[in-house]
C-alpha cells in the first residue's frame, strides 16, 4: 500500500530560512539559474558561488570560488537536478547552507516553484486512489520503492526521500526486463535529440530491423544523422508526434526543448498511426510533456502491434497515473515497472512490458 507520511516539519531549516532573510551574515547562492535569480530578487545577497566560470559578475554581484566563502555566511544551493552532488560539494566547507527544496518550502518567499511541480501536492491529494492504484500495479519492489519516494519527495520538498537515487541518465529507457532482442527488433524513438538512445538501442540489439526516429528540430536530427550515418534501416522524421496533423511553436532549449506558445521556432507534429504503417516492438517517448497527445496519436499502432512501451513520467502533475489509465485502456495486457534516473525532479520513466500470454 502507498503510504504518505506525516509532513516533516524542518526546524534547522525554518531557522535558516529566518536567517537569510532577517540576518546580517554573509549571503550568497550556489549556482546560477532562474531559481538562483528568483531568490536575489526578494533578498540582496552577497554574490554568487560558481567554480566553473570565467564570469566575474551575475546579475551585477561577484561571482566568487566555494573556497572563498566565509566560514559564517549562510548559503543556499540551487541546483535542482543534481542536488545530493552539489550539497556533498557545500558540507566539505564551514558555512551553513540548504538546498533550494527545503528553502522553497520554509522560506514563504514568492519565488520560483520547482519545475514540474506546479499543482502537484492538490493532485496527490485529490486523486490519492489513482496514485495508489498506480503503485498496487507496478511490478517489483524497485518500482514501489522508488514511486514511494518520488510521491513523498513531492509532498515534502525532503531532499532525504531522494538519497537511494543516483544521476543515470546513461542507462535511460533500457532495463533488462524489457527483455531486448538481439535481432529483429522495430524501434520508435519518440523525441531522439542528438540520436544517443537510438544509438544505445542499435548497441543492445545490434540486429535490429529497423528505427523510426522522431526529433523536430532540424539542428538535433542533422546531430542524430551524422551519429547514426554508419546505420542502415535508420527512418529519420524531423517531425514531432502527436495527436494530429499541425504546425506548433517549438521552444529550442536542448535537451528539454517542448511544444510552447513562446517558442523560438515552427515545427510540424503528426500522429505515429498516420506515419508508420507497419509493426513495430519497442516505443520509446520523451518529449517534454506532450507524451498523452503523442500515446492518442499511436493508439492504433500500440493496439494492434502490442510493443514495449517506454514512457516519461514526470513533466506533468498527473502523468504518474494519467498516463498508465490511458495505455491500459487502449490494451489491458501490459506489466508495468517504473525507474527513475536521476537524484533530482527529472527523468521518471515508465515502462509498459507486453503480457504475451493475454490476448485481446
Amino acid at each position: 500500500m502507498l503510504k504518505i507520511n506525516p509532513n516533516y516539519e524542518n526546524d534547522k531549516a525554518k531557522i535558516f530560512c529566518e536567517e537569510f532573510i532577517h540576518s546580517s551574515k554573509p549571503k550568497y547562492i550556489f549556482g546560477r539559474n532562474e531559481w538562483a535569480k528568483s531568490i536575489e530578487n526578494e533578498i540582496k545577497i552577497d554574490g554568487f558561488i560558481d567554480d566553473f566560470t570565467k564570469d566575474t559578475k551575475y546579475l551585477g554581484k561577484p561571482i566568487i570560488s566555494i573556497e572563498d566563502v566565509p566560514n559564517n555566511a549562510l548559503v543556499v544551493v540551487v541546483v535542482i537536478g543534481k542536488p545530493l552532488i552539489a550539497e556533498k560539494r557545500v558540507k566539505q566547507f564551514q558555512f551553513d547552507s540548504i538546498d533550494y527544496y527545503s528553502f522553497f518550502k520554509y522560506s514563504n518567499l514568492p519565488i520560483k516553484q520547482i519545475m514540474f511541480w506546479d499543482g502537484m501536492i492538490e493532485d496527490i491529494k485529490n486523486n490519492f486512489s489513482k496514485y495508489q492504484w498506480v503503485y498496487n500495479l507496478l511490478q517489483d519492489s524497485t518500482s514501489q520503492n522508488q514511486f514511494y519516494n518520488i510521491i513523498n519527495f513531492r509532498l515534502s520538498y525532503n531532499l532525504d526521500y531522494m538519497r537511494g537515487f543516483e544521476a543515470i541518465e546513461d542507462k535511460q529507457y533500457f532495463e533488462d526486463f524489457l527483455n531486448l532482442n538481439t535481432e529483429g527488433e522495430i524501434f520508435v524513438d519518440v523525441g531522439a535529440y542528438d540520436g544517443y538512445t537510438t544509438e544505445e538501442f542499435i548497441r543492445l540489439s545490434p540486429q535490429f530491423k529497423k528505427v523510426f526516429l522522431f526529433e523536430p528540430e532540424e539542428k538535433n536530427m542533422t546531430i542524430a544523422k551524422k551519429r547514426l550515418s554508419k546505420f542502415n534501416n535508420i527512418k529519420f522524421h524531423t517531425l514531432g508526434l502527436s495527436d494530429a496533423k499541425e504546425t506548433l511553436q517549438f521552444d529550442t532549449s536542448g535537451s528539454s526543448s517542448k511544444i510552447s506558445e513562446k517558442g523560438d521556432v515552427v515545427i510540424h507534429v503528426d500522429k505515429l498511426d498516420d506515419i508508420v504503417k507497419e509493426e513495430v516492438t519497442f516505443i520509446k517517448m520523451d518529449i517534454e510533456g506532450a507524451e498523452s497527445q503523442a500515446i492518442e496519436g499511436a493508439k492504433v499502432t500500440i493496439g494492434k502491434y502490442h510493443p514495449k512501451l517506454a514512457i516519461s513520467v514526470y513533466h506533468k502533475k498527473d502523468d504518474f497515473w494519467k498516463i498508465p489509465e490511458q495505455i491500459l485502456k487502449i490494451r489491458h495486457d501490459y506489466t508495468i515497472y517504473l525507474r527513475h534516473y536521476t537524484e533530482g525532479i527529472s527523468e521518471t520513466i515508465m515502462f509498459f512490458i507486453p503480457r504475451k500470454e493475454e490476448k485481446i
